[in-house]
């Protein structure tokens, strides 16, 4: 006995196109992980796309209309990326160019009382007018002695390069007790 499977409708009653796999054809709004891009035509099961994806606004009815409107962003998309990536590559190239000088109290031996990690370094760099979150500058544990360090600066997936940061001891130290 054939079966029958009903027509898969949204909640405004609109038919909601079928995948070639028999799941539902949706069009991302927004990157959802494991799954696709902004822009992407995906397909999805009937439950997922129902109970997620469209409540949740991370995607709409993949329609002819939708799909033209998308390929006409994505070239402006493409470019503004493409501006962003640029910057970053300048500011590594300033980076690569400066040096960071941090104080931080240290006894005679070199050995720091604390230790200095990214937001301190992030900071210093502000004081140069270059903008640089802690979350990407990629230190392998925190500096805890005078010395010159080499630091990773990640701006991007593919926008990586090094940073000479420079801890001396503080002036007002003195390095005794």
């Amino acid at each position: 006995m054939p079966t029958f499977e009903a027509p898969v409708i949204d909640a405004v009653g609109r038919r909601l196109p079928k995948g070639s796999r028999g799941g539902i054809e949706l069009l991302l709004i927004h990157n959802v992980e494991h799954l696709g891009k902004q822009g992407d035509v995906v397909e999805v099961k009937r439950g997922y796309a129902y109970n997620y994806l469209l409540p949740q606004g991370l995607a709409t009815v993949a329609t002819e209309h939708h799909k033209r409107m998308v390929e006409k962003h994505r070239a402006k998309l493409e470019e503004i990326a493409r501006e962003r990536l640029a910057g970053l590559r300048s500011l590594l190239q300033e980076l690569s160019r400066a040096s960071v000088t941090i104080e931080a109290n240290a006894n005679d031996e070199g050995h720091l009382y604390g230790s200095v990690a990214a937001p301190e370094i992030s900071r210093s760099l502000k004081q140069l007018d270059l903008m640089v979150t802690p979350e990407q500058i990629i230190l392998q544990g925190p500096l805890k002695e005078v010395g010159l360090y080499t630091v990773k600066v990640r701006l991007a997936a593919e926008v990586e390069g090094d940073l000479k940061v420079w801890v001396v001891p503080s002036s007002s130290d003195g390095g005794s007790k």
